[in-house]
């Protein structure tokens, strides 16, 4: 037993058992819209923590409806949860394959997960794009006309 200033740790510590996800509770697993493999050049802009304003050129590899994957060529400081400017170059943003959201130009975003470099990969950064998601879903015609 281990004992650390007298106190039994066993005692102290909690066990919890947990069951891994079977591979069919995975698969019931499903994403709130569908995401599209894209490779797209695109422009993140953002502010540092002292206020100046960074750009870095990153290149799309997937994309939905509230959501984007970049990677990076050149590693970049951004943590967590900073709100960035998301915009894909002019000459690639009028895809069928596009949300409409990233058809418009600039779009709020804030990073939600960063992947470092390896040897294998450059830096990932995912990000949460900050639209309403109603912004795009289809109005029944007859709740657009008017009645008197």
């Amino acid at each position: 037993m281990p004992f650390v200033h007298g106190i039994n740790l066993e005692s102290a510590v909690k066990h919890i058992w947990t069951d891994a996800p079977s591979p069919k509770r995975l698969a019931d697993q499903k994403r709130s819209s569908e995401r599209r493999n894209v490779s797209l050049p695109a422009r993140l802009t953002w502010k540092d923590q002292r206020g100046t304003t960074r750009f870095a050129t990153v290149m799309t590899r997937n994309v939905s409806e509230l959501g984007v994957y970049v990677e990076c060529q050149s590693p970049v400081s951004i943590p967590l949860f900073r709100l960035v400017q998301f915009q894909l170059e002019r000459d690639v943003r009028e895809s069928d394959a596009l949300p409409g959201a990233l058809q418009q130009g600039r779009v709020l975003s804030a990073v939600y997960r960063v992947s470092p470099p390896s040897s294998a990969q450059p830096q990932g950064l995912a990000l949460r794009l900050m639209v309403d998601p109603r912004r795009n879903a289809a109005v029944p015609e007859e709740t657009t006309r008017a009645t008197a």
